[in-house]
């Protein structure tokens, strides 16, 4: 075991403190007769906002985290399949699920992030001292494995996800007691905070649909960017490509290509282009990330039949998807990996970067940012500007500049 270390820990306020009397002086002006019964002084709390740290015990090991050590003798390590809610569905290294909390400790560490828990997380759970947990596990495991083999057929790694969709009963199964360390994290700026929507996954597969909903290559660009901050793989996959002309899709294709970017050109209706997008899965930790309607759903039903993701159309009023998938789970792929089907977005901006940090998430700006007149040319209006200067010149596409501008200005332009 780890030695432990004892440290000082700032937590969330979870409340503000309370208003201010604002009539001290009104029963001075009512009398001088009753001048003694006015209040002389105002109460204030003790502590202040130093009421809200608290001592924890961590490893000595630890990497810089508020998160408090764990007796790996009384707990279990698992990840995190999804969150609904505020219910967490953890599978333990030994296979076993569980309907966990969230320790309020946890929640109250003083943090920017919307959820101290994501799907994906590497986690520590406490089981629940219940006598009747056991039998309750029995029961549902034994209605997935039935379920499973109703619609999939024996020996299909489909019947782990049915197992985790089943009924959830109404009280929890554990406490979670710490997170672990993350890595490649898909993440977003969401009302001013910062929303981990995945964590611990190795690429981001970029799904756009050609058509309905049209292509929007900005989008793509600003994929591009969270992906590079959040140290994934990038794959763009363009779906739904029976219903457009290849051809005229190649401008676009040579332009990711020379970013390095793998495009796959894919149909989840005909299957064109699922075997490819199969091998890029596999043995891999991957997100699937997108607009609503793009077809991310359906492309992970035609990787895996039998897998059974609901699916809607498009909208015929605005020609924009509907929100099927309402949360990110974690989906064990029978040929090997994992992946995790998200809802889809419909605003994406970078967490936790300055404009002047722009320059460096496209990687074609890198050659010419040296050759401005000035140091701390932002490559939008200054005179000398090499970048400009490129663009002018088709060296950079037009294209990517405007994706730059939208990202300098931090406008949600999709």
């Amino acid at each position: 075991m780890s030695k432990k270390k004892k440290v000082r820990v700032e937590l969330r306020k979870n409340r503000e403190k309370p208003p201010r009397e604002n009539d001290l002086t009104r029963a001075y002006q009512e009398g001088a007769e009753r001048t003694e019964d006015a209040h002389s002084s105002e109460r204030v709390r003790a502590k202040g906002d130093l009421s809200r740290y608290r001592t924890v015990v961590q490893d000595e090991a630890a990497d810089g985290s508020n998160m408090p050590a764990v007796d790996a003798s009384e707990c279990l390590r698992g990840r995190v399949l999804r969150v609904h809610g505020l219910a967490s569905i953890v599978e333990t290294d030994d296979g076993r699920l569980f309907r966990c909390a969230i320790r309020r400790l946890l929640k109250s560490l003083a943090t920017d992030e919307r959820s101290v828990v994501t799907t994906g997380d590497v986690v520590w759970i406490r089981p629940a001292v219940s006598e009747d947990r056991g039998q309750r596990a029995e029961d549902r495991e034994e209605a997935g494995g039935r379920k499973a083999d109703d619609s999939h057929g024996e020996g299909s790694a489909s019947s782990d996800l049915s197992f985790v969709l089943c009924p959830l009963s109404s009280s929890y199964e554990g406490m979670i007691e710490r997170v672990e360390p993350r890595h490649g994290v898909l993440t977003r700026a969401s009302r001013r905070r910062e929303q981990v929507l995945v964590a611990n996954v190795d690429q981001l597969v970029i799904v756009m649909s050609l058509v309905e909903p049209d292509l929007k290559p900005h989008l793509i660009d600003r994929y591009l960017a969270v992906a590079q901050q959040g140290e994934l793989k990038p794959v763009l996959c363009l779906n739904k490509s029976d219903l457009a002309d290849p051809v005229e899709l190649q401008p676009l294709i040579g332009l990711y290509a020379q970013l390095g970017v793998p495009v796959l050109l894919c149909s989840a209706r005909t299957g064109f282009g699922i075997d490819r997008l199969r091998e890029q899965l596999r043995n891999r930790a991957t997100v699937f990330s997108g607009q609503s309607g793009v077809g991310k759903s359906s492309l992970l039903n035609a990787v895996q039949p039998g897998l059974g993701l609901a699916v809607k159309s498009v909208s015929e009023v605005n020609q924009k998807g509907r929100h099927t998938t309402t949360y990110a789970q974690l989906i064990k792929l029978n040929f090997g990996g994992w992946v995790v089907d998200t809802p889809g977005v419909r605003q994406l901006q970078l967490w936790d970067t300055r404009p002047e940090e722009m320059e460096g998430y496209l990687p074609e700006f890198r050659p010419f940012v040296p050759l401005c007149n000035f140091p701390d040319c932002t490559h939008t209006h200054e005179k000398g500007c090499a970048i400009k200067d490129a663009v002018a010149r088709r060296l950079i596409a037009e294209r990517r500049y405007h994706s730059y501008l939208g990202l300098f200005h931090g406008t949600s332009e999709e």
